[in-house]
């Protein structure tokens, strides 16, 4: 069964929201489960704007604590209070996330109506979230400080098999499982039937890599080899490369490169500065480099792999 893999942009703008453009939001719908990744300010009104499930968001990603990325987080937490949520609630963050909320909620005499637990990101390449279907790790930027990107890779599904097997041979549904992860099957006359043979492989398993803020940087490179979507940052266009650098970002040209090094199915741009209004300038020198490169519009959906 192919399975939803969806990226809902719903903010890429860097530091700073303009009247069109919110800043770091995603939401990932990976099989049956929401992950936010970041929660910038005004991301509460982004899922109501696109009608996106708040309740099911399980896991809350946060790359770093520089405002744009988690301002929205204490409105987003009261919000599922008021809506009374009873779930567990799931955040990976560098140090400090945890202190900074549980300050709100004392200022605030509020006791949320369900336990949130905070897991400290503090090294890349650290798998943080794990089940039958996905996997999430972590991509160590270089930021001016603690910075994580991360990198959610679907695990290989099941083999089909052949219906017209299955009912020829009258198989149990207890030895179906088993086949579909690669057993052979041997029949009650004991003829011996290989898997390649009375099964079709499963959909290609698919990737996405999410680098937030991160100067040019090859450190993570071998991790996100051949992934079939990157969201890299994209601040400024490269005739500021100095600024870039001395801020520790990326330009349209070093996030293109970076796509190119990697030899990643698609590229997705954001974090593009509020200084500029015509995006398409940026997209069109990305593109100069890794023609199959979009802009990470609010509102748009991407699946990896496409």
């Amino acid at each position: 069964m192919y399975r939803k893999f969806d990226i809902h942009i719903l903010g890429a703008s860097a530091a700073l929201p303009t009247s069109q453009r919110y800043t770091s939001s995603q939401l990932l719908h990976c099989h049956n489960k929401f992950f936010l990744a970041d929660c910038g300010e005004g991301t509460q009104m982004q899922l109501r704007r696109f009608k996106l499930p708040m309740l099911k968001i399980d896991h809350i990603f946060i790359s770093h604590l520089h405002g744009d990325h988690y301002l929205g987080l204490p409105g987003l937490l009261f919000t599922m209070h008021l809506l009374g949520r009873k779930k567990n609630l799931q955040i990976y963050a560098p140090a400090g996330l945890k202190e900074i909320i549980e300050l709100q909620f004392a200022v605030s005499s509020l006791t949320p109506m369900f336990d949130i637990h905070f897991n400290e990101l503090s090294e890349g390449r650290e798998v943080i979230y794990e089940d039958n279907n996905i996997s999430v790790t972590t991509l160590e930027m270089d930021h001016r400080l603690p910075t994580f990107g991360f990198l959610f890779k679907e695990k290989s599904p099941l083999r089909n098999i052949k219906k017209e097997f299955v009912l020829q041979h009258n198989i149990p549904q207890k030895l179906i499982k088993e086949i579909k992860a690669g057993d052979d099957y041997v029949d009650e006359q004991g003829k011996l039937y290989a898997n390649h043979e009375i099964t079709l492989p499963g959909y290609k398993a698919r990737s996405y890599a999410l680098c937030s803020d991160t100067a040019f940087t090859h450190k993570f490179l071998d991790q996100i080899q051949g992934v079939d979507l990157l969201y890299h940052e994209a601040t400024f266009l490269k005739e500021m490369w100095e600024i870039a650098a001395a801020k520790k970002h990326s330009t349209t040209t070093e996030a293109a490169q970076i796509a190119h090094y990697a030899q990643v199915g698609k590229l997705l741009i954001g974090h593009i500065s509020a200084r500029y209004s015509d995006l398409e300038v940026l997209l069109q020198e990305a593109r100069e480099i890794f023609p199959n490169t979009f802009l990470a519009e609010e509102g748009s959906v991407h699946q990896p792999g496409d």
